[in-house]
């Protein structure tokens, strides 16, 4: 076996302990996992899980932000193709500089942004609700998609397009039936991305809910109390706010070898 084999099993081996550890807690009682440490679980038990399902505050927050989730990926691919198209296509002054502008955004801290759309969506009526979170979360996820796909599109030979008008198509009927489906390799990994950075955000997705739209993310805390802290309870969260991102993964997995291999990623 090569060397680089080698180094490859061991670092995925250390990447698995993690999912493993937290797979393995999560199917123990508090009691074993406070006391000893144990590779699997000697009193096995499910009723982590099991707190889990027939709570209504846990189904809540993990249908709230499957919604609000979904919302985003439409939301940022809608804004993202046109706006990575026309970077793709047209140079104009101050391109680069509108380009870097976009990007500036996604680099910011979230915490930057609290306040202000707090007051924002309070006078817009539309704070504690999905579409608050979805349209926060678009603020880092459209500039990272069209960062992107700028770099699938430019890889698209200009003269395309050029020969689909000369041929007589109109512009939507070039887009749907010509390009979209050049790029959809790289609208399968902008999707993935803006799905998985508005799954995991916490700063914006709490305090721009309160109890209506309330998110897993915020709901993990729940299991942090006076009483101590229900570390079964916790790792049963941890797993299945795992699961949404693992099945993305699993429909958009062919167009993900594609786009990386191809794209800016």
């Amino acid at each position: 076996m090569k060397k680089r084999h080698i180094l490859l099993i061991i670092y995925f081996v250390l990447l698995i302990i993690p999912i493993y550890w937290m797979i393995n807690t999560s199917l123990k009682p508090d009691n074993e996992i406070i006391k000893k440490m144990t590779l699997v679980p000697q009193d096995f038990t499910l009723q982590n899980y099991k707190e889990i399902f027939t709570s209504s505050l846990w189904r809540s927050s993990f249908l709230n932000s499957i919604i609000y989730v979904c919302m985003n990926v439409v939301l940022s691919l809608i804004a993202a193709v046109p706006g990575a198209y026309a970077f793709s296509r047209w140079k104009f002054r101050g391109s680069h500089h509108l380009f870097f502008w976009l990007l500036t955004n996604r680099m910011a801290p979230a915490a930057v942004f609290m306040i202000p759309f707090t007051e924002l969506y309070y006078t817009m009526h539309i704070y504690d609700t999905h579409l608050a979170v979805a349209l926060a979360h678009c603020l880092f996820n459209i500039p990272l998609a069209i960062w992107i796909l700028e770099g699938f599109m430019s890889g698209i030979p200009r003269e395309i397009d050029e020969t689909a008008f000369i041929d007589g198509y109109s512009f939507p009927r070039f887009f749907s039936k010509i390009f979209f489906p050049l790029v959809a390799p790289g609208v399968g990994v902008a999707a993935f991305f803006c799905f998985t950075f508005s799954w995991i955000e916490l700063i914006l997705a709490k305090a721009l809910t309160v109890t209506y739209a309330k998110p897993v993310v915020v709901t993990l805390t729940v299991g942090i109390g006076a009483e101590g802290v229900r570390w079964g309870l916790l790792a049963a969260a941890g797993v299945l706010t795992m699961v949404p991102g693992a099945v993305v993964v699993y429909f958009v997995r062919n167009y993900m070898a594609r786009g990386f291999a191809l794209g800016r990623v």
